[in-house]
């Protein structure tokens, strides 16, 4: 079960290696950078998407954002704790613009992560082109770190 932690918590146990799958020397660990696994790692977004339903679409937006954000993208499992989870509708245009961003569970507890967030999504547009939708409103939930990094529930690697 996923539930929040204020930051004054101390961390929960780093990810095992061989739960961080995609490090650049094959060890599962984040690069001597301390990112995570970079572009090369996750396939790249289309830039038109085919999906015929917003659910589908959903997985080419998740895909697009963590490209954008690679080295936000959090490695491996969440800890047990995490510090803000939201759920985000966004819409998008035919051109793959943000037209609204709604919250259906914003992490009131965490302005900073609302606006990092909707900073985050304004800043990957354009989306891949929703061409069979035309437009299309999407929803994901964030799963939040306490360090910054993120998942995005549609490709999380889970949790412990």
């Amino acid at each position: 079960m996923i539930g929040c932690a204020p930051l004054g918590q101390p961390p929960a146990a780093s990810p095992s290696p061989a739960a961080q799958p995609g490090a650049p020397d094959g060890s599962g660990r984040p690069g001597p950078s301390g990112s995570a696994p970079g572009p090369a790692s996750r396939p790249a977004a289309p830039r038109v998407s085919s999906a015929g339903t917003p659910r589908d679409y959903r997985q080419d937006a998740a895909t697009h954002l963590y490209a954008a954000n690679a080295e936000r993208i959090y490695p491996g499992r969440l800890p047990p704790n995490l510090y803000a989870i939201g759920v985000l509708e966004v819409e998008l245009d035919r051109q793959g613009q943000v037209q609204r961003l709604h919250w259906m569970r914003a992490p009131s507890h965490a302005p900073e992560v609302v606006r990092e967030i909707e900073r985050t999504v304004r800043a990957a547009a354009p989306f891949p082109q929703p061409a069979r939708l035309g437009r299309v409103r999407y929803v994901d939930t964030w799963l939040w770190h306490r360090s910054g990094r993120f998942q995005l529930d549609t490709l999380s690697e889970g949790q412990d």
